[in-house]
């Protein structure tokens, strides 16, 4: 379709449905920054909610815009992006966390809006409207992102083990009350610097191929990154009540001590991953993090098979996604 067919009010349609899903994506991710001080009893949950959503939107004036450009520019195309495409990939993605959502299965927003790409393009051009480079780099941290948050987890439970052991087990609960709030606040920050730049990327894509932004820029508009941004932590402010109990206790029993290294694994990998401009999933990294934790009393002591549902959700995360966005696609393209 010709750039300059999109009119005015499919882009502000095409805006609002990402923002949706921007706004779903706090609400379905809320867990993975809460899950941990909530099932901790440190925050209620609606005290937590606020805490994580507040530090989802202070990471608007932290983070650089690197995940942003590699969505915008590095996924698929620039060339072949359209209507449809945006339609297809952010209503394949929408579809997939519903279903997730319902079910109470926290798999990946982050991957399901890939996915919703990745499906479209394939729909409209084929394999020639990806760019691979950057689709294998972000398929290789769904393995690599909770491995890293799975080491430095543990590494941090271990080091913290060593430094309490000899301090009371109540001392050290007190402790690391306080300290979780400050590793519940980082790993919204990463949650927030990652993900509302994802939903930043598809509309900057989108306002490339309108026409209203210039492919050769080097940053998208102000009102676009303030939406998102505003956007996701909203969503979180909702809270995605179903995911909390599988992310806060069904994988491994979590204490004080134990939900600060979790939180503050999955906070430095998320915060090494946006440095690098990485779209990485916060719940692959939270699930490997309180994985790595839970290991270090023993591989007894985590449920195997509940992480092991979590990976199948992972692996069938871009792959439904994309078949989803390919049949909106083309339903796009016969009604709209």
């Amino acid at each position: 379709m010709d750039n300059l067919h999109i009119s005015v009010g499919a882009i502000i349609t095409l805006v609002t449905v990402a923002l949706l899903f921007d706004f779903m994506n706090g609400f379905h991710d809320a867990a993975n920054s809460i899950a941990t001080i909530v099932s901790t009893r440190v925050l209620k949950p609606f005290q937590a909610v606020i805490w994580a959503a507040a530090f989802n939107f202070l990471a608007y004036f932290l983070f650089h815009l690197t995940v942003a450009r590699t969505i915008g520019k590095g996924t698929i195309d620039p060339a072949i992006v359209d209507y449809y495409i945006i339609f297809g990939a952010l209503v394949g993605a929408i579809l997939w966390n519903v279903i997730t959502w319902y079910y109470g299965i926290p798999s990946s927003s982050s991957h399901a809006l890939i996915g919703g790409l990745v499906g479209a393009a394939l729909a409209k051009v084929g394999f020639s409207g990806l760019i691979m480079g950057g689709v294998l780099k972000i398929i290789a941290f769904i393995f690599i992102a909770p491995f890293l948050g799975f080491v430095i987890g543990g590494t941090l439970m271990v080091i913290v083990s060593w430094l309490c052991r000899n301090m009371a087990p109540r001392k050290v609960d007190k402790h690391f009350r306080r300290f979780q709030l400050l590793s519940a606040a980082a790993y919204s920050l990463g949650h927030g610097g990652n993900d509302a730049q994802k939903t930043v990327g598809i509309i900057w894509m989108l306002l490339i191929a309108a026409g209203v932004s210039q492919a050769g820029d080097t940053a998208p508009p102000g009102w676009v990154v303030l939406a998102c941004y505003s956007a996701m932590g909203l969503g979180t402010m909702f809270g995605g009540w179903r995911i909390v109990k599988t992310m806060g206790n069904r994988i491994t029993k979590l204490n004080q001590a134990r939900g600060f290294c979790a939180n503050s694994g999955g906070a430095i990998t998320l915060f090494m991953a946006t440095a690098l401009g990485i779209p990485v999933s916060t719940t692959h990294t939270i699930t490997g993090a309180i994985a790595g934790v839970g290991s270090t009393r023993g591989a007894r002591r985590v449920r195997w098979g509940v992480a092991g549902g979590i990976v199948w959700a992972w692996i069938l995360t871009i792959p439904c996604s994309a078949a989803m966005a390919a049949l909106a696609w083309y339903l796009g393209r016969q009604v709209l």
